[in-house]
């Protein structure tokens, strides 16, 4: 309910630009031809699960092609495309995403790059706080502090808990109130 004499509401600068970009974004290419419409929507889907680190939905995808697009026909052609290629596109918790084939597994461990998939690297010594932390638990960091016989710095909690390893938890009894990670 507005008040009399009051315009309605303006959306704001985020929701414009998003609408924006939707009426600009041409999901549908009714401009190409039917193969080159096609071959696009081919390119995108795979561009999607390239570039994502987890499975892509079947709704993500149809963010991208049009309304008539058989987003399980792409699936299909696109894993026909690949069938020569070291990498391959895998139905997986509820989406697809792009897999290395299992046997060059040896291949890439031999060559010691650096993956995607995997846990976060850790440092030793944020391994050990995090070790620390799971075994003190409910644990300050000036605590942490005490038990390495050095400071931990607010860096190494902040990468523990950006990682997802860690929470805060409750503020200490103590002076100054600590959180307890």
């Amino acid at each position: 309910m507005t008040m009399a004499g009051a315009s309605a509401p303006k959306p704001n600068r985020g929701q414009r630009k998003g609408r924006q970009e939707e009426l600009l974004y041409d999901r549908e290419l009714e401009d190409l031809p039917a193969e080159m419409r096609w071959r696009e929507w081919m390119m995108r889907v795979e561009a999607v699960m390239f570039a994502s680190a987890e499975p892509v939905t079947r709704e993500t995808l149809a963010r991208v092609v049009g309304k008539d697009c058989s987003i399980d026909l792409l699936i299909d052609d696109l894993s026909e495309e690949l069938r020569d290629r070291p990498y391959e596109l895998v139905a997986v918790a509820g989406g697809w995403q792009h897999r290395t084939r299992p046997r060059f597994a040896e291949t890439i461990r031999a060559s010691s790059a650096p993956t995607r998939g995997g846990a976060a690297a850790l440092s030793e010594f944020e391994a050990m706080v995090l070790m620390a932390v799971g075994y003190f638990q409910p644990v300050t960091r000036g605590e942490l502090s005490t038990i390495f016989g050095k400071e931990v710095s607010r860096d190494t909690i902040g990468n523990l808990r950006g990682a997802g390893f860690i929470g805060s938890g409750p503020r200490s009894p103590t002076p100054g109130a600590p959180i307890h990670t």
